[in-house]
């Protein structure tokens, strides 16, 4: 037992190569030893048979030599003697006359002169009734020496006389023969065998190639290089080609991850510095006029309290829209589940204008159709809490960094970028200074602020667009930026259609009209005076 786990452990250390090639020459050596032991069997075979054939056309011949020898032949064989050429052919031959009870006839042998120190057959005592039992049937008998090899017999009945002619050749030659002849067949296999060994380890090697570039491959990528790829000259419809076209495509996968995470992780380093930055600039504040108040250093004006208090309660403010912006991109990047229902944009612009009149009396906010015209409704299926944030992101952001007194418009409509795909859409746009192309490609990037006007005097925390395109991506929508004709800059979002309420034709009444509108206006500006 020891020793079969000594070799099946050194086994399983060999190479695939190696043991591939132990295989094929263990299968080749036993089909070397089968084939050797069947050729050699049917020689022999053959050989029996041959030598067989000479035995039974030679019993006739020899019984007729021991008639002539004896001078007794029947009357109708005087003349069928052995002729010179018969007597030269039975000459190898060893033979006997038995009378009827199966004893040799004295004087009547051939080649048993001297058996005494000649190996010559042991004679078996057969009479005339049990050869004829037998005839030209051959079988083996031993010899008499010890390093005898055995003759071939075949005993023959007479019909003309109660006598029993034996005849035998010796098995030496044959036996020689199959010897010779399966030693040839050894060798000659034994030859092919270590022939055909060495083309399979060549071949073998040669067919392994692209594995061990595979290997390759396999130990730059665990040194760290992902763009390594398996390079193959086999066709793609064989296993190595197979093999070859699953791995390159894992690796494509695995250096895409990789990269993903490297992008990720970069994405978060940036994002935590650029939190640490917005988060760290209102708590200098913040604890800057506290610590002036706490010493002493604004004294006992009140106006100048008041103008300190009011600076701690501007940043503490910002400080906490920061922070909920932060938290409220924290919940869309867990893609949690949206509470979605059917939604009109139309009615949710009509809506942000009511709460323009109010919160920006002094703006003109107006909605209208995508060409121009009358706005059309834009179903939608969504979260509608998350889509009035869109929209109120975007109009704050138009009112922010515009100047006072330009108008906005929110155009509301469908439209097909793709044939055969309708989207609703909804525009915010404003006419004011505009987005620069440079700046244009980066302001949904988290924290990023253009450098003209978008400044932090503003009050913005540079999340607002990156909550957008995040809330309109999770809702399989977008949110672009392009120019306003004449000036200006304008935000796209972009919803798939909802087809249900889009087939089912329905119109959604908007409630306010422009009176009513102007009347919310006016009282605001009454308000405020």
């Amino acid at each position: 037992m020891a020793l079969l786990n000594a070799v099946s452990r050194a086994w399983r250390r060999t190479s695939l190569r190696t043991q591939l090639v132990t295989i094929t020459s263990g299968l080749l050596l036993l089909t070397l030893v089968v084939t050797t032991f069947v050729s050699a069997s049917l020689f022999r075979q053959e050989l029996e048979r041959n030598m067989d054939s000479e035995l039974a056309s030679n019993a006739q011949t020899l019984a007729n030599y021991f008639y002539a020898l004896r001078d007794d032949l029947p009357s109708d064989e005087e003349d069928s003697g052995p002729t010179y050429a018969e007597l030269q052919a039975i000459s190898r031959f060893y033979g006997w006359l038995l009378d009827d009870e199966g004893q040799p006839i004295p004087n009547l042998n051939l080649r048993t002169a001297n058996s005494e120190t000649a190996d010559v057959p042991q004679i078996p005592r057969l009479t005339p009734q049990e050869a004829s039992e037998i005839r030209y049937q051959a079988f083996e008998v031993p010899g008499t020496q010890p390093n005898s090899r055995g003759f071939r017999m075949m005993a023959v009945d007479l019909q003309h006389q109660e006598e029993t002619v034996v005849i035998a050749l010796p098995l030496d030659n044959l036996e020689t023969s199959v010897e010779r002849a399966s030693f040839l067949v050894a060798t000659i296999g034994l030859l092919a065998t270590l022939g055909a060994s060495v083309m399979a380890y060549s071949l073998v090697t040669r067919a392994f190639r692209p594995l061990l570039q595979v290997e390759k491959t396999a130990a730059a990528i665990a040194e760290g290089d992902f763009s390594q790829r398996v390079r193959t000259s086999s066709p793609p419809e064989t296993e190595i080609g197979r093999l070859a076209a699953a791995l390159n495509t894992m690796l494509e996968h695995i250096e895409e991850a990789f990269a993903e995470k490297a992008a990720s992780e970069e994405k978060m380093r940036r994002f935590i510095q650029d939190a640490s930055h917005e988060l760290r600039t209102p708590l200098v504040t913040i604890r800057g006029f506290s610590e002036l108040y706490r010493q002493g250093g604004l004294g006992e004006n009140p106006e100048v309290v008041g103008t300190a208090m009011g600076r701690i309660e501007s940043e503490a403010t910002r400080l906490g829209q920061l922070v909920e912006d932060m938290l409220t991109l924290a919940r869309l990047d867990e893609q949690r589940a949206l509470e979605n229902k059917p939604l009109d944009l139309n009615i949710i612009a009509h809506e942000t204008v009511m709460d323009m009149t109010v919160n920006a009396p002094d703006r003109e906010v107006k909605v209208i159709g995508l060409a121009g015209g009358s706005p059309a409704p834009a179903p939608v299926m969504g979260d509608e809490g998350r889509i009035r944030q869109i929209v109120t992101n975007l109009v704050t952001n138009a009112l922010r960094y515009t100047p006072e007194g330009t108008p906005i418009e929110l155009a509301v409509g469908t439209d097909s970028l793709v044939e055969g795909k309708q989207e609703s859409v909804l525009e915010v746009r404003d006419h004011g200074e505009g987005i620069e192309p440079e700046d244009a490609q980066k302001i949904f990037e988290r924290f990023y602020r253009a450098d003209n006007s978008r400044q932090r005097e503003t009050g913005g925390t540079g999340l607002g667009l990156a909550i957008c395109a995040a809330i309109a991506a999770q809702h399989g929508g977008s949110v672009r930026h392009s120019e306003t004709p004449g000036g200006g800059a304008t935000m796209t979002l972009r919803l798939p259609l909802d087809q249900e309420a889009a087939a089912a034709d329905e119109e959604h009444e908007v409630d306010l009209t422009e009176e009513e509108l102007e009347q919310f206006r006016s009282a605001a500006l009454g308000s405020r005076e």
